[in-house]
């Protein structure tokens, strides 16, 4: 974390950063002002590079956290969060604020209008799914592959179709970035990352009855339906709040938490914790790396995620026999 608050196009070593950073956090201590610290660097790293940082990091713990939550409900190791589609909606309503010039990328209302595409996207996904009042694994999949579908045609329409100056908007927004993070945009994705962590770290045992199947999980006293849909809704929640605030930012769902059960195995209590921190830490890396690799450009986490994601994606289908960890 302090490596990526010193890097950016004003010159600031590792010390400076950290003496800037605890300095906020620690008013009044003498050792943190000793005077070799310009008004400058401390506005770029604590105003910028902070909470970019951690906005980076609490998206990439919400986003790997949503896809082991994803692996679990449909019972498939090739399961992420845009599966169900919600990137897609969140696309459809960032894109339409965009395009209806209600507000910059950073600005409030296209943050609201993503996460509102997002839910809209997961409920119509959750409907499509049900078959008698039962959500079917399967069913779930193709439906969030259909809308998804369907919703990205819709976004690709409204971006050939704006001006010209709210294209470079709108693709950087689906391409994923933080940075035009804010300390406000920190507080309802981490508020959400933290309650679904709780709440599932509290029903770990539940997830890992419902490896075994669904008629395991239901004689071991586990209301298969009722988890299913808290699972899709938690997922919803995370992917929703991470898309409205740092874009479109795929596959860290599907690697990060096949990494964790690579190191920890299969169980929900010891997996979930380190997929929650892998997560965070990959896409704080994947940040850095934006901005080091091609300066000044800066390349949109989406691109670099991809890179990673889309090799370890047909790798995974080729070996999910082997190292399916019982999702499946």
């Amino acid at each position: 974390m302090v490596e990526s608050a010193s890097v950016g196009p004003l010159e600031t070593s590792l010390k400076e950063a950290a003496k800037i950073t605890l300095g906020h956090l620690l008013p009044g201590m003498p050792w943190m002002t000793d005077g070799t610290i310009t008004v400058a660097q401390d506005r770029a790293v604590w105003n910028f590079r902070v909470p970019r940082t951690l906005l980076a990091g609490i998206a990439g713990a919400s986003l790997a956290l949503a896809g082991a939550l994803m692996q679990v409900t449909v019972r498939n190791p090739l399961a992420e969060p845009y599966i169900l589609g919600v990137s897609a909606g969140a696309g459809v309503g960032a894109v339409t604020a965009i395009v209806l010039g209600s507000a910059t990328l950073s600005g409030v209302p296209i943050s609201l209008a993503a996460f509102a595409g997002a839910v809209v996207a997961t409920a119509l996904v959750y409907l499509l799914a049900q078959q008698h009042g039962v959500i079917a694994p399967t069913r779930l999949i193709l439906a969030g592959v259909a809308l998804g579908a369907l919703l990205a045609a819709i976004t690709n329409f409204l971006t050939i179709t704006t001006e010209a100056q709210n294209v470079y908007s709108v693709l950087f927004f689906l391409l994923g970035s933080v940075s035009a993070a804010t300390y406000s945009q920190l507080l309802f994705p981490a508020v959400c990352l933290v309650a679904v962590s709780v709440l599932v770290m509290l029903r770990s045992r539940d997830l890992n009855a419902m490896l075994a199947g669904d008629e395991s999980a239901t004689a071991l006293g586990v209301n298969v339906g009722v988890m299913r849909k808290l699972l899709l809704l938690a997922a919803a929640l995370l992917t929703g709040a991470t898309v409205a605030v740092a874009g479109g930012i795929g596959f860290v769902g599907l690697v990060i938490p096949h990494v964790a059960r690579i190191l920890v195995g299969a169980d929900h209590r010891r997996m979930l914790p380190i997929t929650v921190l892998g997560g965070a830490c990959f896409l704080m890396l994947a940040d850095l790396l934006s901005r080091t690799i091609a300066q000044p450009t800066e390349i949109p986490l989406g691109i670099l995620t991809a890179v990673v994601g889309a090799p370890f994606f047909l790798w995974l289908m080729r070996q999910s026999s082997a190292i399916r960890g019982g999702v499946a």
